[in-house]
């Protein structure tokens, strides 16, 4: 059996053919991801003569669904960075950690985001890169307006209401268009106190408290006109990103990719926790992507070592610091904060680990976060009801959570 499964993957008779599907963290082609994954896949090819990596990166409006798509066809690729796992897992169709990467490599993950990577206590979805959101403010717009950092959702409005009479395009950026909405709203929601899930895991994206943020993001926000040119369900978060970049932008959730960007184009950033609605957020949203293998092709040993050679401190550093994202491993991390270049990571580093994230772990996720993704906008839309968008998105919800 053990000679059997150590072959297991392998052609005896030629070279092996990994087919891998990325996420794009790049804002233009100068940064695309694309680059990062050939660069890996060639020091891998070097060192793993017999294993050729074939690399397809798209937008993350697009990659899971590609994913998706390719799994349905019967055309699974054999490792996939994208933004959840678990349906896969409990279709049976990954790799455990166990059957693939070495052991000093899935020890040395966060412990926080293992958790968040297991499934009925394996662990399939391994990690990738985490991010923590602050809210992010242009401190010369605020300069010129004689304005505070806003601590409260009225701070938010005031402030947006005077960026607005100066003439600031957006004086609040609410990306809620269908790239990444499921992350805006859960900042929102957690202002407010609520969230996706209740105390004991259920979905209970209709509550109370989550109503009443929506509720005060239409009539206090949007319907005030303080959102810009672009209506919430149709701003995309690369949009809103690059707006703020171009100075456009008086406030608007960040993720530490967006400071590096925003420095380059002379845009001085300031950084607070998401105001709530008396004072600022307890805790943060935190955000992990992953990486997993699947088991149709076979190639569990190959997809093992390419795992195995990615997550070594030298590559997975390299992309935290081209993006400005933070490392998933404790050997990393630790490299990260002793070094004084980031130390404008060190805020969101010592965040993460009590961080809320998605609830990655239910099977029904994937679904429940497209079904976001396409209905959100719409719940703050002239003539839209907040409360009637929320009350089908959980109702969907809770169906695929049952169907599991």
């Amino acid at each position: 059996m053990t000679a059997t499964l150590s072959g297991c993957g392998s052609d005896p008779g030629g070279d092996v053919t990994l087919r891998l599907v990325a996420a794009d963290y790049g804002t233009n082609a100068e940064n695309s991801s694309q680059k990062y994954w050939d660069d890996v896949a060639g020091k891998f090819e070097k060192a793993n003569p017999d294993i050729k990596v074939e690399v397809s990166v798209y937008s993350w409006k697009d990659v899971d669904r590609k994913v998706a798509e390719m799994v349905k066809a019967g055309e699974a690729p054999d490792i996939a960075q994208i933004g959840a796992y678990a349906d896969y897992a409990k279709a049976g169709k990954l790799y455990t950690a166990d059957e693939t990467i070495a052991i000093r490599t899935g020890s040395n993950f966060l412990p926080s985001l293992t958790d968040a990577g297991e499934v009925d206590g394996n662990l399939y979805g391994l990690p990738f890169v985490a991010s923590t959101r602050l809210l992010f403010y242009n401190k010369g717009l605020f300069a010129k307006a004689g304005l505070g950092a806003p601590q409260t959702w009225d701070d938010i409005q005031s402030d947006a209401t005077a960026l607005k009479a100066r003439g600031v395009t957006y004086p609040f950026a609410l990306p809620l268009g269908p790239e990444e909405s499921q992350a805006e709203t859960l900042m929102w929601l957690l202002s407010g106190g609520g969230g996706y899930t209740d105390e004991v895991g259920n979905y209970d994206i209709d509550s109370p408290a989550n109503i009443t943020t929506f509720q005060w993001l239409k009539k206090d926000l949007v319907g005030k006109g303080l959102t810009g040119p672009v209506a919430p369900g149709k701003l995309d978060r690369a949009k809103a990103f690059e707006a703020f970049t171009e100075g456009e932008v008086g406030m608007l959730n960040g993720h530490p990719t967006l400071m590096q960007e925003a420095e380059k184009k002379g845009v001085q950033v300031g950084m607070v926790p998401l105001p709530g609605i008396d004072g600022p957020t307890k805790g943060s949203m935190g955000v992990a992507d992953w990486m997993m293998g699947f088991k149709q092709n076979g190639h569990r040993v190959e997809i093992g070592k390419f795992l195995d050679f990615a997550y070594t401190d030298e590559n997975v550093l390299s992309f935290a610091d081209q993006y400005d994202l933070l490392p998933v491993t404790s050997s990393a991390s630790a490299a990260m904060e002793a070094d004084s270049k980031h130390k404008s990571l060190h805020e969101f580093l010592s965040a993460l680990p009590n961080s809320q994230l998605y609830p990655f772990g239910k099977t029904s996720w994937a679904q429940a976060s497209e079904t976001i993704k396409e209905k959100i906008g719409s719940a703050v839309e002239p003539g839209g009801s907040p409360e009637s968008v929320l009350v089908e998105i959980a109702s969907k919800a809770r169906q695929a959570e049952s169907a599991e």
